[in-house]
């Protein structure tokens, strides 16, 4: 059994909130902190392993969580972007191994990366890009940002694939994509063999450059 990580997330908005949660349903150890009451009992009630009701611009506070015993400490105060600054460094400062932040703009990642944040997420940005894709490509079931250049999806097969290998419909070749895996029906074969036959109504899980991805 994978052991579990330690994990803290410091901000109950919508986003820290949903990310407690689905940490929490995954049977890993949360800590959580918010200034606002309600948002602490609902989350502890929900299972943290352990909550704080605290204000989080005050460098007092952080004396209370230890946070170099945590894997990842998850900065969720996008709303409020100089306590998203203040807890960043505090975290730091105590000893964090990896620091994620939210940010709402370009400007606000620069900064927080600069005060120690290993990573930045702008989850805004993030699904606003996500949505538009899935505007101009209706083939596309679901897709995810790697990088600025990089993207994975699940792609329905063109007809000219269907009833061809993969290593005969030429997709690598031609758009320089990797299929991955291939959901079918309610099973998802991974890792496929160059000579499994590609379906009607399979679901290509492809990873490659965005601009190919939305090319097809």
């Amino acid at each position: 059994m994978a052991k579990k990580k330690q994990f803290a997330v410091l901000g109950l908005g919508q986003f820290g909130n949903g990310i407690a949660k689905t940490l929490i349903e995954k049977g890993q150890d949360v800590l959580c902190c918010d200034k606002d009451e309600d948002a602490v009992a609902a989350i502890a009630q929900y299972g943290a392993s352990h909550t704080f009701i605290a204000d989080l611009t005050d460098p007092a506070t952080y004396q209370n969580f230890g946070l170099n015993n945590f894997d990842v400490v998850i900065i969720a105060m996008g709303s409020d972007f100089q306590a998203s600054i203040m807890a960043t460094l505090e975290a730091k400062e105590h000893g964090a191994k990896y620091i994620i932040s939210k940010a709402k703009t370009d400007v606000q990642k620069t900064i927080l990366e600069k005060v120690g944040a290993d990573k930045v997420v702008l989850p805004e940005h993030e699904m606003g890009v996500k949505l538009a894709t899935s505007f101009i490509t209706t083939n596309v079931f679901d897709y995810i940002n790697l990088s600025d250049k990089f993207s994975i999806a699940e792609v329905s097969p063109k007809a000219a694939w269907v009833g061809k290998t993969l290593a005969k419909s030429n997709i690598r070749a031609k758009y320089g994509l990797n299929i991955v895996a291939i959901k079918r029906g309610n099973g998802l074969i991974v890792s496929p063999r160059a000579d499994e036959e590609i379906l009607e109504h399979d679901i290509l899980v492809s990873i490659g450059e965005t601009e190919k991805i939305q090319s097809i």
